[in-house]
């Protein structure tokens, strides 16, 4: 036989390539993805019926998915209902999984009710299966025939209601494999007795029709931590259906017209582009398009004392925009084994960078160089591309060698600005200090190798000439005793009023854990990673006047009592209380971004292997919690693990829909790893890109070196993987879609957008690697936020502290809020360190 079809059906849920990878692996088949509303198949439309028959024709089997929501919603079962109810003469096997599972139960007459808890999210059982009965009990559909015991991941928050809960305790061990009286037409296969406290909650795991090829499944066998031995339960559904289809001659009928195969998404690079005329025309006002440019780089020794802020110091005074990625913990730790983050990179000239903007709902990106003006503007009119296609199609014509919109999330209300949501700058000067080998690398792309040479001897004559560099010099409280005396004073006319704080009132913020656990209950989210906001409203410092965000001379000081700290100075800082892997300062697009984060979001190769590490699980560090052992037996809980699981099984979703089936696997499942302030729980997912012809022409081995552009079309780049998992899964929950609708309700009432908050930072270099991070632990404002000030005051300014955590059916209000002021402590301190007595509120 031919490679058999399957047809899967997408009820938009954050595990649906997790599944079609399996089938696709266990059944060698080709799996065709069909979403559970698709256009084409509208049951309103007339013929409705005959489309879905035909279309069904060209499959062996169909398996219909899990999702969010409740099963006797049309809205949410969509196609699978129409499946359930074929007339007998059109029938074919089917198999439904979790949301599938309950509505093949609700069309056989069964009820559904919700679990006596919020719900079984991440929790890991023994699936309890029918045992071997007799000789024919394979032909009798039983598709646990064989299996041995196994454990299984569920996530759910309803359960179907067979009558099991009228069966006495007595009868109960003999009667769990009878058809009950209530719904004759369910077999039950599967069961997990769940204990409650003063009872035993029965909750159907697997079931088959009476009389029909239908099978169900409640547990979810795709999930990292359902254990193999229960994948036999799918082989011997495939081979029952099968058997079925040739007892009664049911054959598939062959079309060329199909979709491809599988749930990878076509690359970027296949999709539609900007016309090449329409390239040309944007080159003659911004040169900066031309793809001529050269690599040359310079390596030189990293002194011991100098650190990457040092280096933006000695360099650029006189920028008015900033790109650092600052491995500050990596500086620390150097001389030892555990160096996350390995590399601090600095962009030099951002003032001089084009310019990729784009704001999300928009038809048009701009392209624009700062320095230039509005005569340098252009509007880049996306028609049926999207934003990633523009990006992948300039990177990849200068290759050597980001939101909501990404997952189709409606925005509820107009927004009332026209912020960037994707600020992309092309930098072809910049420095990577490499923590491990104790170097600095000076780089530039530009056309002309004997300029480039002459801008490295330049860049690397004024670094190694500066008086900090050769001897390590720090203008410190330490060392210097009056410092205010080689400083240029700064007297405000009027003493800074003390900053004005804004906390999340506690009471509230239990109120929204209580909304979200609601919807999981509901069966609509398996875990909502929940947010809030807290302002802080000061005086603007005298040195952002410029809009450098450094300080002329001795930005590295304390402030004095009559100095407010500039940008700069609260991310020294920052640094220096909560030292991070990905700490980042940015002052791009009309934004500041501070950010001492610990979490890395995606990482990928020039060759195509791709690394996410989603983070769940954080416990503070204190005098009970104060190593990693004591801390591993903390966050080694059901809810804890749960948390993390549920973000690793969506992350594995998101990199099979580039990566496809078989490319996908977790070497690091459940780790805690140590950190300033805090331990979290973090877990490594991997994923390979489709192999390329070229390789990089970037040669590491000389010291200074040239390449040429090398592009290639059509095939997948680290940004087909950044595209796709947007925004990053830690910071909305499972499923996505779902879960991001449902918290832009409950936390666009309070405090509006999350904004630069839960985003990422990052780069992806001309040779196709890239590094990404999540934006938690930060602080940012934008330069149109303002506060009413008196007459002839002082300047003001608003920095906002986004802080949250995973909500779960195990989460209790009070400790989701006590979590979200753990995480919001580090940011906050450095507002503490001022010496006027700040002003706190809560925002109720």
């Amino acid at each position: 036989m031919s490679r058999p079809r399957i047809l899967f059906l997408d009820a938009y849920d954050s595990f649906s390539n997790n599944i079609v990878s399996l089938l696709t692996e266990l059944l060698a088949a080709d799996v065709d993805v069909l979403s559970i509303d698709a256009p084409e198949l509208a049951p309103a439309s007339p013929g409705f019926h005959d489309a879905l028959r035909q279309k069904l024709r060209h499959y062996h089997a169909v398996v219909c998915g899990p999702g969010p929501g409740s099963p006797t919603s049309p809205a949410d079962v969509g196609l699978m209902k129409h499946v359930w109810e074929l007339e007998d003469q059109h029938l074919l096997p089917v198999l439904g999984i979790c949301l599938g599972f309950q509505s093949l139960a609700v069309s056989c007459g069964a009820g559904i009710r919700k679990l006596s808890t919020t719900g079984l999210h991440g929790m890991i059982r023994v699936i309890d299966h029918r045992p071997h009965a007799s000789a024919n009990d394979i032909a009798e559909g039983n598709i646990f025939h064989a299996v041995p015991p196994f454990k299984a991941t569920l996530y759910h928050s309803l359960c179907a209601d067979v009558g099991q809960d009228s069966v006495s305790d007595a009868d109960w061990a003999t009667m769990r494999w009878t058809l009950p009286a209530k719904t004759p037409d369910v077999v039950p296969l599967a069961w997990v007795d769940e204990q409650r406290p003063g009872f035993v909650e029965r909750i159907l795991m697997g079931m088959r029709h009476a009389t029909k090829p239908f099978w169900g499944l409640q547990y979810h066998p795709e999930s990292i931590c359902s254990e193999p031995a229960g994948h036999q339960v799918i082989k011997n559904w495939f081979s029952e259906a099968i058997r079925w289809s040739a007892a009664r001659g049911r054959t598939v009928e062959p079309s060329f017209s199909l979709p491809q195969s599988g749930s990878t998404k076509p690359c970027l690079l296949s999709g539609p582009v900007l016309d090449p005329r329409r390239w040309e025309e944007h080159k003659r006002w911004l040169p900066s398009l031309d793809g001529s440019s050269k690599y040359s780089y310079k390596t030189i020794s990293l002194p011991p004392h100098i650190e990457a802020p040092d280096i933006v110091e000695i360099l650029q005074h006189n920028s008015q925009e900033h790109i650092i990625l600052d491995s500050a913990s990596a500086h620390a730790k150097r001389i030892g084994l555990d160096v996350r983050g390995r590399y601090s990179i600095i962009a030099l000239d951002v003032d001089e960078a084009l310019r990729f903007e784009y704001h999300v709902g928009d038809k048009t990106a701009t392209i624009r160089v700062p320095s230039q003006g509005d005569a340098a503007l252009q509007s880049v009119n996306l028609g049926t591309s999207s934003v990633w296609h523009v990006l992948a199609e300039f990177l990849e014509t200068r290759r050597v060698s980001l939101g909501l919109e990404c997952i189709d999330v409606d925005i509820v209300e107009k927004r009332q600005h026209t912020r960037p949501d994707l600020s992309f700058s092309w930098i072809t000067k910049s420095i990577v200090i490499d923590h491990l080998e104790g170097t600095i690398r000076i780089q530039s792309l530009h056309p002309s190798p004997v300029e480039a040479s002459t801008w490295l001897e330049e860049t690397q004559n004024t670094l190694e000439s500066s008086t900090l560099w050769s001897d390590g010099l720090r203008l410190n409280t330490d060392k210097i005793k009056d410092i205010d005396n080689l400083t240029p004073p700064i007297t405000p006319t009027v003493t800074p009023p003390a900053p004005t704080i804004v906390l999340p009132e506690p009471f509230v913020y239990d109120s929204k854990v209580r909304q979200c656990q609601d919807f999981i209950a509901a069966g609509d989210s398996y875990e909502l990673c929940l947010t809030d906001q807290t302002t802080i409203e000061r005086t603007k410092s005298p040195h952002e006047a410029a809009a450098t965000g450094l300080p002329m001379t001795n930005s590295w000081a304390p402030p004095s009592a009559t100095k407010v700290p500039s940008s700069w100075q609260l991310y020294r800082s920052l640094r220096s209380r909560q030292p991070a892997p990905f700490g980042s300062y940015l002052r791009l697009g009309g934004a500041t971004l501070i950010s001492s984060s610990p979490e890395r979001f995606l990482e990928y190769t020039a060759d195509g292997l791709c690394s996410m590490r989603p983070m769940k699980g954080t416990v503070r560090k204190s005098d009970t919690v104060a190593t990693l052992a004591q801390a591993e037996q903390i966050l080694h809980v059901p809810k804890e693990e749960a948390e993390n699981l549920m973000i690793v099984d969506l992350v594995r979703h998101d990199l099979h829909s580039v990566c496809g089936p078989g490319h996908v696997t977790v070497p690091q499942l459940l780790k805690v790893e140590e950190y300033a302030s805090v331990f979290q729980m973090i877990s490594v997912v991997e994923g390979q890109l489709p192999a390329t012809t070229n390789s990089s022409p970037l040669n590491d081995n000389d010291d200074t070196t040239t390449a040429t552009a090398s592009p290639r079309r059509h095939h997948y780049t680290g940004l087909d993987v950044l595209a796709a998992s947007l925004p990053p899964g830690s910071m909305t929950g499972a499923p996505k879609k779902r879960s991001c609708e449902i918290l832009q309700g409950i936390e666009g009432a309070h405090h509006g957008e999350r904004s630069l908050y839960s985003g990422v930072v990052g780069y992806m270099d001309a040779a196709g690697r890239g590094d990404w991070s999540v934006t938690i632990r930060s602080l940012f404002r934008w330069d149109d936020e303002t506060v009413a000030s008196p007459r002839d005051g002082p300047e003001t300014e608003v920095w906002r502290i986004g802080a949250g955590g995973a909500v779960t059916a195990l989460s209790t209000p009070e400790g989701e809020t006590e979590e979200m002021l753990v995480k919001l402590k580090g940011p906050l301190g450095i507002f503490s360190e001022q010496p006027q007595q700040q002003q706190q509120q809560s925002r109720s």
